[in-house]
């Protein structure tokens, strides 16, 4: 079946829960209102559906190939990413400064889950790219900025992230590609770096590798890593290409999914030397790339959940075509499609609950990094700061791993002809793996989330947002309405379960490390559940107020339904999570390890 973007259920969270109209008060939005975010994503959907969406089934079948030193890109791609830079959407949320756009990052989310659930390999450009614009606006010199920016922006050249090495993989501190310094103020690498996503390719004429590297002489471990870009071809004084770089693909992985996606293995230094240009300051690489990380890590987390909404529609279309079995209500004489088997539609509903909550969270995220960033009070400024690195974590980590359960799903729902490779809907749970491992593991993730975003504020943050789900538990119980009650309900159990685990992670991180960080993981889905569960809510009581409107009737109907089955089904889970977390660290550690 062909895709089809959830535009009204992006505007309705944009809308009802990011607030884009306050976004739209912010200095440098005051055009970025519920009206220009309707018509930015109906063209966006009209360009995913028809130009990109087209090649994904395809490009799996037949994916990027390497050949004598080049890769060659599946076809089609080249020029779906011709009229996808010359659409702008590359630019999008990047300054106008540089040719971008400067929408919110509000819009862009939304726009970069349809190009991810249109086809997950194609979009993974574009994803690299936009990190490493973000990189270089934070730390790049004015000249740097604009020798490379506007060309990533108009797409003639696109970038990539280059961390790891063969014994570096998510341990940054034994990086060992080397830097030399050279009289003219430039660098020159030697070093192996793999696992680089679009790390060569034929989709521009200019590759701008972010990577990082060792300065001669610097210190040991994380202190002395550095970041360099180092393009496929030099640049001259007027912009122009010059010579080409030594930096070249010796191969390219042959993965379990986005194969049409080329993994390189690049080699610098081979014939004399890569030419590169520090970012920054000498030792302060790994605090750049982290710039560039974050950025990737909620665009992965999108991508989660626009593979799992890409999933949910194959599943619903194939359901309802399927005709086997008579329902077990007797409402058909006859075999009807497995649509109105109980299962199947607790299955499609726990798909359609997961990607609705999730993206509700990551818009909402999105929503207060726009304020972070160009709210003018400095307060506001920090909250919003303060929420939305919270947030990175749940949402990379959360989406990544309900896109993998919903993917999962959807081949069940396929039955035996979802292990058929040729029905397509094994490809989204061979692509659905990389992102609970890409940009962070959701075990690194949850690290994070335990030292970084709880434990080092004393869980703060967390219970900052724990006071607001509170609070929407009050304005549930005040309104006349059954399922309004029932979530309310739901939700307190799950706020109480999700605060009991913040206590244990605040208070046992630095006296039991072991016994919290053997829960990290859970503590990481505890927090998403109940985050998630708690934007349902707030849309439930949207719905419930537009129903009695008479506004889009089956539309308020479906999401009331849809966040009644998330309380019901997801967010009870939440105690057993809290369990695990807050009792159950013996158990992980308790086996000796001579017994694995």
């Amino acid at each position: 079946m062909s895709y089809r973007a959830p535009v009204k259920d992006m505007l309705f969270v944009m809308k009802e829960l990011a607030g884009i109209d306050a976004v739209a008060q912010l200095p440098g939005y005051e055009d970025a209102g519920v009206d220009t975010a309707a018509a930015v994503l109906e063209e966006c959907a009209k360009f995913n559906e028809g130009v990109v969406a087209p090649l994904n089934w395809d490009s799996d079948k037949n994916p990027s190939s390497f050949q004598n030193g080049q890769v060659r890109t599946a076809a089609g791609f080249k020029e779906a990413f011709r009229q996808f830079a010359d659409g702008g959407w590359q630019g999008l949320q990047h300054p106008a400064d540089f040719g971008g756009q400067g929408l919110p990052k509000l819009i862009h989310a939304a726009c970069s889950e349809m190009v991810n659930s249109a086809s997950l390999s194609f979009a993974l450009c574009p994803l690299l790219t936009d990190g490493a614009i973000e990189a270089l606006l934070t730390a790049g010199t004015p000249e740097q900025q604009a020798a490379y920016i506007p060309k990533m922006i108009e797409g003639a050249w696109t970038g990539s992230m280059n961390l790891t090495e063969p014994q570096a993989g998510s341990d940054l501190s034994v990086v060992r590609t080397r830097a030399e310094p050279q009289p003219d103020g430039s660098y020159k690498l030697f070093g192996t770096k793999i696992y680089i996503t679009y790390g060569e390719h034929d989709l521009a004429e200019n590759i701008v590798h972010l990577a990082l590297a060792r300065v001669v002489g610097a210190p040991e471990g994380v202190k002395g890593i550095s970041l360099f870009i180092c393009p496929k071809f030099l640049v001259n004084a007027d912009g122009s290409l010059g010579a080409r770089n030594d930096v070249h693909c010796v191969s390219i992985e042959h993965k379990l999914g986005i194969k049409a996606s080329p993994t390189a293995v690049l080699q610098y230094g081979d014939h004399g030397g890569a030419v590169a240009y520090l970012v920054g300051q000498e030792n302060r690489g790994l605090e750049y790339m982290f710039i560039m990380m974050n950025a990737a890590r909620f665009g992965v987390g999108v991508q989660g959940i626009a593979l799992a909404e890409r999933a949910y529609q194959k599943a619903v279309a194939y359901a309802r075509d399927r005709v086997q079995g008579r329902p077990v209500d007797g409402s058909l004489k006859a075999p009807g499609a497995i649509i109105h088997h109980p299962d199947v539609r607790r299955m499609l509903m726990t798909m359609r609950a997961h990607t609705e909550g999730c993206r509700a969270m990551a818009l909402v995220a999105a929503a207060a990094y726009d304020a972070a960033h160009a709210h003018p009070d400095a307060e506001v400024r920090r909250q919003n700061q303060a929420f939305y690195e919270f947030m990175v974590p749940l949402i990379k980590g959360l989406s990544t791993e309900m896109s993998l359960d919903v993917a999962s799903l959807g081949v069940q729902v396929h039955g035996g002809m979802g292990y058929i490779e040729e029905t397509g809907a094994a490809q989204y749970l061979r692509d659905a793996k990389i992102l609970t491992i890409y940009e962070g593991t959701t075990a690194i993730q949850a690290n994070d989330l335990v030292g970084r975003k709880t434990a080092r504020d004393g869980g703060a943050v967390a219970r900052a947002i724990a006071g607001q789900i509170e609070a929407t538990e009050g304005q549930l119980r005040a309104r006349d309405s059954a399922a309004g009650r029932a979530v309310a309900a739901r939700l307190a159990t799950a706020r109480r379960a999700f605060l009991d685990a913040v206590d244990f992670v605040a208070g046992q991180t630095q006296a039991s490390p072991n016994a919290v960080f053997a829960g990290s993981v859970p503590y990481l889905m505890l927090a998403g559940t109940v985050v998630a569960g708690w934007q349902m809510a707030r849309a439930l009581m949207v719905a419930e107020d537009r129903l009695a409107e008479g506004t889009d009737t089956a539309f308020m109907q479906a999401k009331i339904a849809t966040a009644r089955f998330y309380a019901d089904h997801i967010l009870n889970k939440a105690s057993g999570l809290r369990d695990s977390i807050v009792e159950g660290a013996d158990s992980v550690t308790a086996m000796p390890l001579e017994s694995f």
